[in-house]
């Protein structure tokens, strides 16, 4: 039997796996009882011959010796509603491979490849049945390749840093990537092919970093636990989705949304979930005129609190952001997080009044919870802690995790690790039911979970805006789009018009903060800077911070490359209504827009854009202001200046 299984297992087996459109390519085999894949488009190669495989702790790896017991093929096609977000519809249409896999010699494993192609994008991933001999693995190490020409360009930030995504981002070659960068890790190709590498469905494992390894490919570097291993399952399991997208164009990339289609559509009733746009009580404290700590500059009072509910009334907006009224934010907070307390007010600050005025007038509170992440004294606190802001109708929650790694039982583990990608689920799960929604600060990347959690409305994960006064330029904002917005959502904290201030001066023009309401999309849209900016300052520019929405219908990118410029429409969910964002580098820049894309009728078109003296170092405030009627036939002629930008609001009239 055993000589029959030898001749077997050197057979080939491989199929090819096309998109709907028959573009793309997904050539699967299985050759020496090694498993392989490859990519291309319009037959140009995407990604070379790439290993597959998964390497358990105590076992020999799932890697060789695999002969194919089946194939199943299947054709999927639907249109995937979705509750909020940059879209309300995205394209779920695929087709499917699945590959049922045994070794051929003992103790006979069995391991499942499932592949799907898009015409925009493929994904797999690995499935792992209950085995004879156990239903429990070890994970030590993935083995999934990603053989990309090392000629190609990478724009990409590292990982296993201090400040976890919180990095600018470079541009190097493939070939340069020795060390760990996270995903998505967006790549152009020799041939003109923009892909970005990212994941899908991340649940119970570290998430994926990527790095050469020794062979010079692409690999997955799993992020470990402080055991050295990658994961701890039960069987069955499968892993999150190996998610590839491709573009013909660095802007066409800018609307792949498969890493939602790949999430499961939710199982529960989130009805109740809203996006909201809010102010808060906390640029006032990075100025330093206020303080999170308690003390005679303490931010968070009770008298604050009402004087910015007041604010949020005067300015139509519908959300408070509260942070430092808790106890622990004394001393060193990132070394005491250990101490800090999440249903024990600071004694300035009634969070029971707080709450009673908020409601009065209809204004929402968002809860802050920094943990430092000090998830041992944050578990234990957790479903009090929710109760808490639950009981006192607080239904949005601002967490954060500032910290360099996450503290638990005496353990230092990666946020991105196992236990982190665990820790964040089960704050969605518990909000869930709850009824709170949550927008995570120095959190898990996103992987499309939202559409199963869609209480998640936001996340950090990337440099913001408190990180102005020197530590962000004006290009960082426009490799976004192409890199860490891809997987989702950003809280980039938006709107600061004291432009000049001495403590924190800001890399850009006016026109800038509100075109970042536009290009950065967020379902929790913080408006950040100081009312008294908004009510006595800026009115005008205001009025459109006001207006923008925070859940469209419809994105339609207009122009852009990677680090230079990124010029984006969106629709309106519920109303006619677009809205146009632009941003540039260092370098000014006029753009062309046509406006091919509005429906039949006429439009207000508002336009906030760059003086023609304007500059993200000086005249930053320098800013024109105009009102056209226009229509779907005509075009617009927009200057950017350095660091610069623009905003357009576009009302239909009839």
């Amino acid at each position: 039997m055993l000589k029959w299984a030898n001749l077997f297992i050197k057979k080939k087996s491989e199929k090819d796996i096309l998109s709907p459109d028959k573009q793309i390519c997904f050539h699967f085999v299985l050759k020496n009882g090694k498993m392989t894949y490859s990519v291309e488009k319009n037959q140009k190669p995407i990604v070379f011959s790439s290993g597959l495989g998964i390497s358990i702790c105590g076992e020999k790896p799932f890697l060789d010796s695999l002969t194919m017991v089946r194939c199943q093929d299947k054709k999927h096609n639907e249109t995937i509603e979705m509750q909020w977000g940059e879209d309300k519809y995205i394209n779920n249409t695929y087709n499917e491979s699945t590959f049922y896999l045994s070794e051929a010699e003992a103790p006979s494993r069995i391991i499942t490849i499932r592949v799907r192609v898009f015409d925009n994008a493929v994904a797999f991933r690995y499935e792992i049945p209950p085995q004879p001999k156990f239903n429990q693995i070890t994970i030590k190490e993935e083995l999934t390749e990603f053989n990309i020409d090392l000629n190609s360009t990478a724009w990409k930030i590292p990982a296993y840093q201090p400040d976890r995504y919180e990095y600018n981002y470079e541009k190097k070659n493939v070939g340069e990537l020795t060390s760990s960068v996270h995903t998505p890790l967006t790549i152009k190709t020799p041939n003109g092919q923009y892909i970005s590498l990212h994941e899908a469905a991340l649940y119970n494992y570290g998430s994926a970093t990527i790095k050469l390894n020794d062979n010079r490919k692409l690999s997955t570097d799993i992020t470990p636990l402080s055991d050295g291993t990658k994961a701890h399952v039960s069987l069955p399991f499968q892993t999150p989705w190996r998610l590839i997208m491709i573009a013909d164009s660095a802007i066409e990339l800018t609307t792949n949304r498969t890493m939602f289609a790949l999430n499961d559509a939710p199982s529960q009733d989130f009805d109740w979930v809203e996006t909201l746009k809010f102010i808060g009580i906390w640029w006032a404290m990075y100025v330093g005129e206020w303080t999170w700590a308690q003390g005679e500059r303490h931010g968070a009072t009770t008298a604050h609190a009402k004087e910015y509910i007041d604010a949020a009334v005067r300015l139509g907006i519908n959300g408070l952001l509260i942070e430092g009224w808790n106890e622990g934010w004394e001393g060193d907070w990132l070394e005491n997080g250990i101490n800090n307390q999440f249903t024990k007010p600071t004694p300035d600050f009634d969070l029971e009044e707080v709450a009673r005025y908020a409601k009065k007038n209809n204004i929402e509170i968002v809860g802050h919870h920094e943990t430092v992440g000090f998830i041992d004294n944050y578990e234990k606190q957790l479903e009090t802690a929710y109760n808490y802001y639950s009981v006192n109708g607080i239904h949005y929650i601002k967490s954060g995790y500032a910290g360099s790694m996450m503290q638990i039982n005496g353990r230092k583990e990666y946020h991105h690790s196992q236990l982190g990608v665990n820790h964040y689920q089960k704050t969605v799960e518990l909000a869930a039911r709850k009824h709170i929604c949550l927008d995570i600060h120095e959190p898990i990347k996103g992987t499309g979970t939202e559409r199963t959690w869609p209480n998640l409305l936001s996340r950090e994960g990337a440099r913001g805006q408190e990180y102005e006064g020197g530590a962000l330029s004006p290009s960082h904002a426009c490799y976004l789009p192409y890199t860490r917005l891809l997987s989702g959502g950003m809280d980039y904290t938006s709107g600061i018009f004291d432009l000049a201030n001495n403590v924190k001066r800001i890399a850009t023009t006016l026109a800038r903060q509100l075109a970042y309401f536009v290009t950065i999309y967020s379902g929790m849209q913080m408006a950040a800077d100081r009312p008294f900016m908004y009510e006595e300052r800026f009115k005008e520019e205001f009025e459109f911070i006001k207006n923008v929405p925070t859940n469209f219908e419809k994105t339609i990118p207009l122009a852009g490359e990677i680090g230079e410029y990124y010029v984006v429409a969106r629709k309106d969910r519920n109303s006619k209504n677009w809205y146009i964002g632009g941003i540039t580098d260092e370098n000014s820049r006029m753009v062309h827009l046509q406006l091919s894309f509005l429906g039949p009728g006429s439009y207000r078109a508002k336009i906030y854009s760059d003086a023609d003296n304007a500059h993200y170092r000086d005249e930053q405030l320098s800013i024109e202001k105009k009102t056209l009627h226009v229509g779907n036939n005509d075009t617009l002629d927009i200057y950017m200046a350095p660091g610069g930008g623009f905003a357009i609001e576009l009302v239909y009239n009839n």
